[in-house]
């Protein structure tokens, strides 16, 4: 593998593709479409102007924004000034992205103007004031809104709204550009060139499900080298045109979309919001040959009634995961689609997004039933309670080594060294089971487990079994209190359309398909459940349903 060797930082990748594929497309959003030398070009303006401001080597820098042309270009402009990308979630309200802001000891932040029907400079500024107005009432003083635009945030000192219009203590795209225009391109270059592999190229912040999120720290070396895995066992080209709905702010997107782009000369086509019908129609009118995403993306394009109205012939690679994959998909995107390629893959952020992934030519119930081997360059073992490997086909706790891991959590060595081993194993919190190839299969989180009379019970596995159930859109599972067994099973069913299943029509099938202990005791028919920009079932949210 050559990633982290040729290309050395990610500024290195982005100025080798601008030269290497520099008449190839780069981007296309909507009418814009800019080529590789273009895109360069465009970062390269984004780094001056970063410079301009003040941002030096180790600052970190985040956007807050959808999947555009605009994040492409801010994020990878400040990593070329030096800076640290914090990719903030944009599913995030305001008080959870002050957090972030805050935790990270950002000094520079890009934010999406509307998005979605919510102004995210107006939410973040409402959270800001409703902090220090509470910091000040504890404290019994007047508090010091510090030197940057926002109360409560004094070291961030710019805010820049990627819009043509800004509050008046904010900036405007186009404004903080043209403030760099002095800076010179050697200047840029030798800033780009400053990084080194070995320096913290990003901080990816956990979903927070377990608590405060925590930010993983990941190198230039370790995302150049994880991603020219990624590409390699997937089989990006170049030429290949790739629909990019996984999130920006997401390894799946970030990194196994534009980084993996950039390193193969891709078409990147961003689509900040997912819906069924753009989906269809962006693979029809530009050909979409590459469509990573989560499980039920693809299943709804198989779903769709009108799906037959659209070109799909050029689509020929599917990567999936993220969450359970219904044994029935990976074969209907083959026959149904004609997709060549379909491979599933597990991953997260404190690895680098990565750790296993099946193999072009594996077998279709291998793909279907497992998340693939370790990719190379890194270790994959199951252990029990006691920290003991188990035997093959036993499920544990999954538990990762290798180039890919963390750096840890962001100044927080407490949190690092309850998430690492002393010999350097990653505790993932994941349940998982290898088969004897080596092939691992995640059965659930540690903390979704719920034991029914003294069984243990794998959602995961539940929601695989009845998913089988040919009326069965999505389902997810919990555990909940039973005065008798302990808990028992509670599954949230979403019915393909114009179907009439009932609950008991559906306990009854599941009685006759899986362990009596495993059969959920209630079922409630749902629109749809509540998913994160991941892809991941909140069942935080179902539990307090």
């Amino acid at each position: 593998m050559r990633g982290d060797l040729e290309w050395g930082t990610v500024p290195g990748l982005v100025r080798a593709a601008a030269e290497r594929y520099a008449d190839v497309e780069a981007v296309v959003e909507g009418r814009t479409r800019v080529t590789y030398a273009e895109l360069g070009a465009r970062v390269e303006r984004a780094a001056a102007a970063c410079v301009a401001n003040g941002v030096t080597s180790g600052d970190r820098v985040a956007v807050w924004a959808p999947n555009t042309l605009d994040w492409i270009v801010s994020s990878l402009g400040a990593v070329s000034a030096g800076a640290v990308l914090v990719p903030l979630n944009t599913r995030f309200k305001g008080a959870e992205a002050a957090y972030v802001l805050s935790r990270s000891r950002t000094k520079l932040l890009f934010v999406t103007g509307t998005f979605l029907g919510t102004s995210y400079v107006a939410s973040l500024r409402r959270a800001c004031a409703q902090a220090s107005a509470e910091s000040e009432a504890r404290a019994g003083v007047e508090g010091q809104a510090g030197a940057g635009p926002l109360p409560g945030l004094p070291l961030l000192e710019q805010v820049v709204v990627l819009s043509d219009d800004a509050p008046a203590d904010f900036r405007t795209w186009k404004d903080f550009l043209a403030s760099g225009d002095e800076v010179g391109a050697g200047q840029v270059r030798e800033r780009a060139s400053a990084a080194a592999p070995s320096d913290p190229s990003d901080i990816i912040f956990t979903s927070g499900t377990t608590g405060r999120p925590k930010g993983a720290v990941i190198t230039h070396a370790q995302t150049l080298r994880a991603y020219d895995v990624w590409c390699e066992l997937a089989g990006l080209r170049e030429g290949d045109r790739y629909l990019i709905v996984n999130p920006f702010f997401h390894t799946f997107g970030y990194k196994a979309g534009v980084i993996a782009c950039l390193m193969r000369g891709a078409t990147m086509i961003p689509q900040p919001v997912f819906g069924v019908d753009t989906v269809l129609a962006n693979i029809a009118a530009e050909r979409i040959s590459v469509l990573p995403g989560p499980p039920t993306l693809h299943q709804s394009l198989l779903d769709h009634p009108n799906r037959d109205a659209y070109d799909l012939s050029a689509l020929r690679l599917v990567v999936t995961g993220a969450a359970v994959v219904p044994l029935r998909l990976v074969e209907r995107l083959r026959a149904e689609l004609g997709v060549g390629t379909v491979l599933t893959a597990y991953g997260l952020s404190e690895a680098s997004g990565i750790v296993t992934m099946c193999r072009r030519g594996d077998e279709p119930g291998v793909i279907a039933a497992t998340s693939g081997r370790a990719i190379p360059g890194t270790e994959v073992k199951v252990v029990d309670t006691r920290g003991e490997t188990v035997a093959p086909g036993t499920p544990g706790e999954v538990l990762v080594r290798g180039f890919n891991i963390m750096r840890g959590y962001y100044e927080d060595a407490p949190a690092t060294a309850e998430a690492m081993t002393e010999d350097g194993w990653l505790r993932t919190g994941d349940i998982g089971v290898l088969d004897g190839g080596g092939n691992l299969r995640i059965t659930d989180r540690i903390k979704d487990m719920f034991i029914v009379g003294g069984f243990n019970a794998y959602p995961a596995e539940i929601e695989q079994l009845l998913g089988l159930h040919p009326d069965v859109a999505d389902v997810a599972v919990i555990g909940v209190p039973d005065d008798r067994l302990g808990e028992v099973g509670r599954a949230y069913v979403v019915r393909r359309p114009g179907v009439a299943l009932t609950g008991d029509d559906l306990t009854a099938w599941a009685r006759r398909e899986m362990a009596n202990y495993k059969v959920p005791r209630t079922v409630e028919f749902v629109g749809e459940l509540p998913r994160n920009a991941s892809g991941k079932v909140v069942k935080g949210e179902l539990r307090r349903r």
